[in-house]
């Protein structure tokens, strides 16, 4: 029984039928009819071994878009080598997962290893490494055992929607395992999670300071026998660490602390991010005979056309509307560095006659869940967010991510850009460069060994549309993933035009100012020698 909070489960549910094509009537249908009767999920049809074809009906239509080598430079294994339950293979081929990519790999034999090694694995955002955990946890589920609030794995991540999403995911893929799993979050009813807690629960996936919650409180009134606990984890054999940056940073470093202590000391742990800073050393050292897996020495930024346009604060809303006049975009995410941000360029959007949303962190869940659901599902075409979405949110038809105002920090940038380009596909992100914001993009380029260009007069569609990404050539992938590609049109109603219109005038503006600077200092003399 998964359990979610308030409008979340049809939300999650419907949104990963969209994103994954999974068939309403046989998948995820049967999935919520499930979890909503409190009833165990199906059980397979007995195997057949002379039906050669099973695996082929299960597959969803395939996606043809060409895709870059992150995901497609592989040694050749497929999900069947791994010696995978028939089960959990259904449900991998079901989300359409064909053959596993880089990343999944190299992670999934090491994790279901029987010396039980922990693994540290760095891989590009939008490269499959949730299901690169998730496989191997699954795997690993005894489900004869039935026991009452003690689970055998935690997933824990940064935010609430990644928590929703991977949940819903650990539910598509195990759905004919009959693998009970449960979702807690803060912003929900605590309550609630205790109940839940007095059931079978084999896979817990949270947030930090709910399970940090729910392992410190020993007895809650009314629940319970006075000093039984309410989560026990002597059975918790795997603690899965994704976005492992973030949950290592001062924010939660307490928690991470916490979570090692109340674990069993036998425990294998999971560690998935794109970034892993110099501060997780000393955390690395509480680690048993770890695995590293690194596939972003050269993979970084592949597949993602980064472009910058120098625009002065005053006329940036101007060109965003230029922007979306001008590019085919399919659904984008516009990052602002401040919630109040967020809200005003959401309602100047708005105002323009652009179908568009916000969400930060000072929302109500169930006003994040409601705007997310919406924008999972095509509802929403444009989402303002703030740093908040960063976070390893999945949705394939984010095409267009524009940065309205460039961020400090190199990890931050790389999170938000990476919401386009998932999984090996094309994406476009464009930056909205001020004067003050050119010393840092320069050091970002520098820390992240890329290059940002000048937004060219215009954007060939084959860099973020998908209906011109089928069969794509290998020159034109290399150029794009070396950086090298750029567009030469000379339209003169494109958006590049009108962009170098906006900073010609930017230049003018200051050239003027500057004078003007000039004859009052010479004022100033001459006042000073009277």
């Amino acid at each position: 029984m998964t359990t979610y909070s308030g409008q979340a489960l049809d939300s999650w549910i419907s949104g990963t039928a969209t994103r994954l094509s999974i068939p309403q009537a046989s998948g995820v249908k049967s999935i919520q009819n499930s979890v909503q009767a409190n009833m165990p999920l199906s059980v397979p049809p007995p195997f057949d071994p002379s039906d050669k074809s099973w695996k082929e009906k299960l597959l969803p239509t395939k996606d043809c878009r060409t895709k870059t080598e992150d995901v497609t430079k592989r040694v050749g294994l497929t999900f069947e080598e791994f010696g995978l339950k028939r089960e959990l293979l259904m449900g991998i081929f079901e989300m359409g997962y064909e053959v596993p990519s880089p990343i999944q790999e190299k992670a999934i034999p090491h994790a279901l290893n029987p010396d039980q090694r922990d693994v540290v694995a760095r891989a590009k955002n939008g490269t499959g490494k949730t299901a690169a955990y998730l496989i191997p946890v699954l795997q690993k589920i005894d489900t004869k055992d039935q026991s009452i609030g003690q689970p055998q794995a935690l997933i824990v991540v940064p935010t609430r929607e990644l928590a929703l999403q991977t949940s819903a995911i650990c539910m598509a893929l195990g759905k004919h395992l009959g693998v009970q799993s449960m979702v807690t979050t803060g912003g929900t009813n605590l309550q609630q999670d205790i109940m839940t807690l007095g059931q079978t629960v084999h896979v817990i996936v949270a947030t930090p300071g709910r399970i940090a919650d729910l392992l410190m409180n020993d007895y809650r009134k009314g629940y319970g026998m006075y000093g039984q606990p309410i989560l026990r984890m002597d059975k918790c054999k795997i603690l899965v660490l994704d976005e492992a940056d973030k949950l290592l940073s001062q924010d939660f470093a307490e928690h991470a602390d916490l979570l090692m202590d109340k674990l069993p000391k036998d425990k294998q742990v999971l560690m998935f991010s794109a970034t892993f800073p110099v501060s997780i050393k000393s955390f690395l050292t509480k680690l048993n005979n770890y695995e590293v897996i690194n596939l972003m020495s050269e993979l970084t930024l592949k597949g993602i056309t980064q472009y910058y346009a120098y625009v002065p604060e005053a006329k940036k809303v101007h060109c965003l509307n230029t922007l979306f006049r001008k590019l085919n975009v399919s659904q984008s995410i516009i990052f602002c560095n401040s919630a109040q941000r967020a809200s005003l360029l959401a309602q100047k959007l708005n105002e323009l006659k652009y179908s568009c949303y916000y969400v930060h962190a000072r929302m109500t869940q169930n006003q994040r869940n409601k705007i997310f659901h919406d924008f999972r599902t095509g509802m929403i075409r444009n989402l303002v967010a703030t740093d908040l979405f960063t976070r390893g949110i999945d949705i394939q038809s984010i095409n267009v991510v524009v940065n309205f105002d460039f961020p400090r920090m190199a990890e931050t940038y790389l999170h938000r850009i990476g919401r386009s380009g998932r999984f090996g596909h094309l994406g476009l992100a464009i930056n909205l460069i001020t004067d003050d914001d050119r010393a840092t993009m320069h050091r970002i380029e520098r820390e992240l060994n890329t290059e940002i260009k000048a937004i060219p007069k215009e954007v060939d569609k084959r860099l973020y549309v998908a209906e011109e990404q089928v069969n794509l050539d290998k020159d034109f992938l290399n150029a794009v993933a070396a950086g090298r590609f750029a567009s030469d049109h000379t339209s003169s109603s494109s958006c590049g035009e009108e962009l170098k219109k906006v900073q010609e005038g930017m230049s003018r503006v200051q050239g003027g100012m500057q004078g003007i600077n000039e004859r009052e200092n010479t004022m100033k003399q001459e006042v000073s020698s009277s």
